[in-house]
């Protein structure tokens, strides 16, 4: 199921993840900004829930990438 991981280059999600995670860089990353929302309960409109899950998205695929890349290592 997660093979589709495999075929993503690492790079990518980097570069994807730094520059969607960040973005925009001032005032304050979007994705700071939703998380900070949802921990606030304030996190209703859907505008912002797709906006939290477009920024999101990239960061999330790294770190499962991360994980399965040391999980077939060992």
């Amino acid at each position: 199921m997660l093979s589709f991981l495999d075929q993503i280059p690492l790079n990518i999600l980097i570069i994807a993840a730094l520059l969607l995670g960040l973005a925009p860089f001032t005032p304050e990353p979007h994705l700071w900004e939703k998380l900070k929302m949802l921990a606030a309960g304030t996190l209703t409109r859907p505008i912002d829930i797709f906006d939290l899950l477009m920024h999101a998205t990239p960061v999330v695929l790294l770190v499962l990438k991360l994980i399965r890349m040391a999980t077939l290592r060992g």
